[in-house]
């Protein structure tokens, strides 16, 4: 082993004397006439000699079997088949925020892409101008490698169009090699459209169930001491609405937009999954596995959600929320952290919004999980992934990046938690990490979107509290990944209906959710008469068509 790691050293000085000696070539992106096949085998061959160094399989071997079992360091032999002798420069695009530490973070990764002669430029689109700016990205021609994709995030609509670069095993063993040894390849599945793997998932899956968070404080006013259930739910918000909301004015929640993260909560009590029709929810009970097409119904058409709008209409009628709230423009989470509502409903991002909240003095938040005897849903794998753009100019060398992104402990270390001793500080065990006071939010741990680090499961923040820990902990116990998470349903024969449909829910079903109807039976047979009119028959029927075909190949 000794040998091993010192012709890593060795392997890597000598790249990295190489890159700084080579040309100055366009930095955007040229690049040299690319080897014969015949040429890299040879010096495939020649890497393997004690005269030339280890060879591309011997690095790989010599690196621990699992990434919990140490760092893994890659250098530039490990990627024989990936043509380094010009610079190169990556164009990848994450969605969300831009941390106020980004650009130093990037400088960091850069010293260390510097060995492979690669530079790393990272652009950033906000949630907000995603809806616009993310198709016209990938079609406008602009300098783009990679990008940010999940199947609530355009994977699926983009995959459709050809907008990204399709992969396979062999490539992904040539051009990925640490995500081929350390990767999974069942979650290759998870983003595969009409075969064709369209994007790199994430390394793990994990648990992500819904829970709420309340004002604890103002729960024991009223004598309340804990939620344990969906009726203590609802117990709660009537008595804040009676007792606290005249008093203070606080809302029992703050609702704006919809009640769609209460949903979610109330039907884990059902422990269903769903599908997505081309955005369209169809839903299920889990029982142990695949379901037939019979017990996949379409949300709207259940029993549970009538119930559900029911329910929102008592919280409603009793002023849980305001009568506005579709129009409002203050998220119920941060109105909550703000003290003008007193619960919300998320997955675990409620604790950081309980801490804002408690930064006022002699507030107390609760988190509680109210469907405890349920199984805990599951954030796939296929949940965040980064797609090469099918405009890329060498996807290669950009999936050697986003192997090292993935894989290689240092780079993965810097885009996951910061740069150490500035934004972090890491334990002797290499898996525990503290915050800095003043620097950890310039550049928050797991805050970027195409960091993979989290789902690696190889950092943990030291001391986290033990209210979101025992919750966690709990969710793994019980996390259930979906049977169907490998079916995707294509548009194309119905994409008009879809729209169709799409449309006229997105004019009722809010008001259905925050109860701000009249008749909730009659709103909902009116929406599904009309549906029916407008294409979900035509969209069922294709539904079941495809759902058969797959459920065969399985």
């Amino acid at each position: 082993m000794k040998r091993i790691i010192a012709m890593l050293l060795a392997a890597m000085m000598v790249i990295t004397m190489l890159a700084a000696c080579g040309g100055s070539g366009d930095e955007k992106g040229s690049s040299a006439p690319a080897e014969s096949s015949s040429e890299k085998a040879d010096v495939t061959e020649e890497q393997g000699s004690e005269e030339n160094g280890p060879s591309a399989q011997e690095l790989l071997d010599a690196l621990p079997a699992t990434l919990r079992d140490g760092e893994v360091i890659a250098v530039p032999e490990m990627y024989p088949d990936t043509d380094l002798s010009a610079p190169y420069t990556v164009y990848l695009y994450s969605l969300g925020g831009e941390p106020n530490d980004m650009a130093d973070v990037v400088a960091k990764v850069n010293e260390r892409l510097a060995a492979f002669n690669t530079t790393l430029e990272l652009r950033t689109i906000s949630w907000a101008d995603a809806r616009t700016k993310y198709s016209l990205t990938l079609q406008a021609g602009e300098e783009i490698d990679a990008i940010f994709t999940a199947p609530w995030s355009y994977m699926w609509t983009e995959g459709q169009k050809g907008s990204f670069f399709t992969l396979d095993d062999e490539f992904i063993e040539k051009y990925m090699p640490l995500t081929y040894k350390y990767q999974d390849h069942k979650f290759f599945e998870e983003t595969k459209l009409a075969g064709k793997m369209i994007a790199m998932p994430r390394n793990a899956e994990e648990p992500e169930n819904k829970i709420f968070a309340i004002r604890q404080d103002l729960a024991e006013k009223y004598g309340i001491t804990e939620l344990k259930s969906w009726d203590d739910y609802m117990n709660y918000m009537l008595t804040i609405a009676e007792k606290e909301t005249p008093e203070s004015g606080i809302f029992a929640e703050a609702a704006s937009g919809s009640n769609n993260e209460v949903l979610d909560v109330y039907r884990q009590q059902f422990d269903t999954f769903s599908i997505s029709i081309g955005g369209l929810p169809f839903d299920y009970s889990y029982k142990g596995g695949v379901p037939d097409f019979e017990d996949i119904t379409f949300r709207y058409e259940t029993d549970w959600y009538r119930a559900f709008c029911k329910d929102m209409k008592t919280l409603a009628d009793a002023g849980c929320w305001s009568r506005s709230a579709l129009n409002g423009d203050v998220s119920d989470d941060d109105a909550f952290a703000s003290l003008q509502g007193a619960s919300i409903a998320w997955n675990g991002t409620v604790f950081s919004y309980m801490k804002q909240a408690e930064a006022t003095p002699g507030v107390v938040c609760a988190a509680y999980d109210v469907t405890t005897d349920h199984l805990a849903t599951c954030s796939e794998a296929n949940n965040g992934d980064i797609a090469i753009a099918k405009a890329s100019r060498n996807p290669e060398r950009t999936a050697m990046v986003l192997d090292l992104i993935k894989m290689d402990s240092e780079i993965n270390r810097l885009f996951t938690l910061g740069i150490e001793g500035v934004h972090y500080n890491m334990e002797s065990d290499g898996f525990h990490y503290t915050r800095i006071e003043g620097k950890t939010d310039d550049y928050a741990p797991n805050g970027m979107s195409i960091s993979w680090g989290t789902q690696n499961g190889l950092y943990e923040e030291a001391g986290a509290p033990d209210r979101e820990k025992t919750m966690y902990d709990a969710w793994k116990e019980r996390m259930v990944s979906s049977p169907t998470v490998t079916f995707i349903f294509d548009n194309a024969n119905v994409q008009d209906y879809i729209d169709a449909v799409s449309s006229e829910l997105s004019n009722h079903t809010a008001a259905l959710s925050l109860g701000l109807v009249d008749d909730v039976d009659a709103e909902i047979d009116g929406l599904i008469n009309r549906l029916n009119e407008i294409g979900l028959p035509q969209i069922k029927e294709e539904f079941e068509r495809q759902f058969a075909e797959w459920k065969a190949g399985k």
